[in-house]
């Protein structure tokens, strides 16, 4: 899986006085917590930008004073006037731990009620699970090869080897959805019951003298 190398420095203040010298110099402050202890740190602003501005799952290798920190981004902080990034927090990766993520579906195959007129409409993109660092991976596929006309895809068909699916089974996830054209169609087209009733009630009316 995709990992990035992160070059911070130890942090040794805390308070709005450090915090606003060390944005005046272009770095961000950070924290990694879930090892053995929390570490604080900074860096630049430019360091972040391949794992902040993505929707892609990766790891972070998070170098700090000399001691490496595999990670996993956890939470942002952004200016609510700049929009700038002022704070990011990580989880450092423990081999026997289990941790909480946060994984990006993959849909692949073309729908079958696709193919028949329909429109496929994504609900979610991404989904918590629990599970130990081994098992962690870019994303989850989720094939919707066989997904019908009007029939949804929900939490509980999602397949994940492994892991632990934080969100409500019953959530749908995908779905297909009749399009106007479609249901335009379907109205246009006579019922066989209704057809087939027209010649007989004709048939059964009495004849006029």
């Amino acid at each position: 899986m995709k990992t990035i190398t992160i070059e911070g420095q130890l942090r040794t203040e805390s308070g709005k006085k450090a915090t606003r010298q060390l944005r005046s110099q272009k770095l961000v402050p950070g924290v990694i917590y879930g090892g053995k202890s929390e570490v604080n740190f900074s860096a630049l602003a430019t360091a972040f930008k391949s794992i902040v501005y993505t929707p892609e799952f990766m790891f972070a290798q998070v170098t700090v004073d000399g001691n490496s920190y595999k990670c996993i981004l956890k939470d942002l902080q952004f200016d609510k006037v700049s929009d700038a990034l002022i704070h990011v927090d990580f989880l450092e990766l423990v081999e026997d731990k289990k941790i909480i993520a946060t994984l990006p579906l993959k849909y692949v195959g073309t729908p079958a009620g696709v193919k028949a007129g329909g429109k496929l409409v994504t609900k979610m993109k991404s989904i918590k699970v629990k599970t130990y660092p081994k098992f962690l991976k870019e994303f989850i596929e989720v094939d919707l090869t066989n997904l019908q006309l009007n029939e949804n895809v929900r939490v509980e068909n999602i397949i994940a080897d492994n892991m632990e699916v934080m969100n409500s089974p019953r959530i749908p996830i995908a779905s297909v959805t009749m399009t106007r054209q479609l249901k335009q169609e379907e109205a246009s087209v006579p019922k066989a019951g209704a057809a087939a009733a027209a010649p007989k009630a004709a048939a059964a009316a009495p004849a006029k003298k």
